[in-house]
């Protein structure tokens, strides 16, 4: 490892990890909770490549005990490294995870993540999906968390509403662009935006 892969790798963490780290979880809660609205996750600079609510993601949901697939288009020597010296989390396959980060594209298919059982519901993979944008409205989205209704752009509405149909397998989302996140869980129903 080099020394500039060191130093990179015990930087970027949370500056006041208790604080940092309860504010990103509530913005990620309050996401999930509300989905569709879009929320400010702050407080971590991981290595590039990734956004800033991404790392913050991760640095707040992972631990040694959360397998995390990384898809190709994001997947570095730093960004494994960094992940490894702030939360401990393993590596796993799409099969085994449960985050999974990259690109819609990068990510896919669908089908090759955990949705959860009958029994274990819960037992199944968040995504974290890096957008370069939240772009127009595609969506309109209904269920809890919503009054009436919401809209929002989805990179797949056709697998998207796949997934939901599913409920209550499937598999939730978090959709992350520069310092900002918004949640999809496969409760919500999803229709195309009059």
């Amino acid at each position: 490892m080099s020394l500039d892969m060191e130093t990179n790798s015990y930087g970027g963490g949370f500056a006041t990890p208790p604080v940092d780290a309860a504010n990103a979880f509530r913005a990620a809660m309050n996401a999930m909770a509300r989905p569709g609205s879009v929320h400010d996750i702050t407080g971590a600079e991981p290595p590039a490549g990734i956004s800033a609510a991404a790392g913050c993601l991760l640095l707040t949901l992972c631990d040694p005990e959360t397998g995390v697939y990384l898809a190709p288009d994001v997947d570095s020597p730093a960004l494994r490294s960094w992940l490894a010296f702030h939360t401990g989390a393993p590596f796993v396959a799409a099969d085994k995870a449960d985050f999974a980060l990259g690109s819609w594209q990068a990510l896919m298919p669908l089908g090759q993540y955990r949705t959860g059982t009958s029994e274990y519901p819960d037992r199944s993979t968040t995504l974290i999906v890096e957008l370069t944008e939240f772009a127009a409205a595609n969506a309109s989205l209904t269920g809890p968390g919503i009054k009436d209704r919401t809209s929002f752009a989805l990179p797949d509405l056709g697998a998207c509403q796949g997934n939901a149909a599913q409920f209550p397998l499937g598999v939730d989302f978090f959709f992350t662009s520069g310092g900002q996140l918004a949640a999809l869980p496969r409760s919500t129903t999803i229709l195309a935006k009059d």
